[in-house]
């Protein structure tokens, strides 16, 4: 399968490359929102934890980026090249696999589903990616040293008025004994370990695939086998070993195959190409499609305030992106024009 990718790879164009990861990282996205809240909460029916559909979501992934991991550390070890860790199944070294695998796999994993216990997909659908731009901005700040434009301070200052329109809403009816708040905590908690993950893939410039499978190797190293023996020990309640076929084939495809081979590799081809800040400004349209996909097919009310906190999510990434784009744009000019005088 690797060796199978490379050459169709080069018959497309970077900026092709990186248009495709966006589209279907955006898509995936605006389906996994969705389907989480349909699968993690009570209400539904579904007979499994948040902590069963990260297992599924971890075994899934596992099935395809472990043997593909242990190929490519067998192929660099053959080299000379290259490092590896975690007995041979990541292709980076131990301290990037723990940094990038903890962040963007396993606290992602298990604090997004979480938030989908106790919030609605509408919730989700502002305070993910909506607040996923303004971690990232400032993470990249204090890391990469990035400097925020004055536009784009004004993106971001939308998108906090965003959140609060929602989360704010949500933390008053704390007091009545409301939940909700608590799943919107998670949700922000979860797109700043994104957001995370995202920085230190640009700072160590990693590869999407070996970034992917290094993620991968880490969650199913590190939560696989614990949770197994908890369930089996009897020490934590789970259905994994009882739930029916069909719906752990499903979570294990679409979570591990969908939400993390497929669009960790497009996510992070997206940083590759756009950088980490661009990159999460482009999902603008996941919260508008997320939230029209939640009162859809979910039967979510879209009260004022969510529609509201919506509006100033989007229209702060777009701010974004118009904060971005030149900036790009000039860099892209000044590449074309090394190149011209040096032919």
């Amino acid at each position: 399968m690797p060796s199978s990718l490379q050459p169709a790879s080069g018959r497309f164009s970077p900026r092709t490359i990186g248009l495709a990861a966006a589209i279907v990282t955006v898509l995936i996205w605006t389906s996994f929102i969705i389907i989480a809240r349909a699968s993690a909460d009570p209400a539904r029916g579904g007979s499994l934890s948040p902590f069963d559909i990260a297992f599924c979501r971890i075994v899934g992934a596992s099935l395809i980026l472990l043997p593909w991991g242990a190929w490519l550390v067998s192929r660099d070890r053959a080299q000379g090249v290259g490092h590896s860790s975690l007995f041979g199944l990541s292709p980076l070294s131990l301290k990037v696999t723990a940094t990038v695998g903890l962040f963007g796999g396993l606290l992602y994993a298990l604090l997004a589903y979480s938030g989908f216990v106790f919030a609605p997909a509408v919730h989700a659908s502002v305070l993910m990616p909506g607040s996923l731009p303004l971690w990232t901005a400032l993470l990249a700040m204090i890391v990469l040293h990035d400097r925020i434009t004055p536009l784009r301070a004004l993106g971001l200052a939308l998108i906090v008025l965003g959140d609060l329109m929602v989360g704010g809403a949500s933390l008053l009816h704390a007091f009545d004994g409301g939940v909700v708040w608590k799943g919107d905590l998670l949700f922000m908690t979860a797109a700043l370990c994104w957001a995370t993950y995202s920085v230190l893939a640009r700072r160590h410039a990693l590869d999407a695939v070996r970034a992917t499978i290094a993620i991968t190797a880490f969650s199913f190293v590190t939560y696989v086998p614990v949770y197994a023996a908890l369930l089996l020990g009897e020490v934590v309640q789970g259905h994994v070993f009882t739930a029916p076929l069909r719906e752990l084939m499903f979570q294990t495809v679409f979570q591990g195959w969908g939400s993390v081979v497929i669009s960790g590799i497009t996510f992070t081809k997206m940083i590759q190409h756009y950088g980490p800040v661009r990159s999460t400004m482009i999902t603008a349209l996941v919260p508008g499609l997320s939230a029209l996909g939640a009162v859809l097919f979910l039967g979510e009310p879209l009260h004022w305030n969510l529609a509201a906190g919506l509006a100033l999510v989007t229209m702060g990434i777009l701010f974004g992106v118009r904060a971005v784009v030149p900036v790009a744009i000039k860099k892209e000019a000044t590449c074309a024009d090394a190149v011209r005088a040096g032919g």
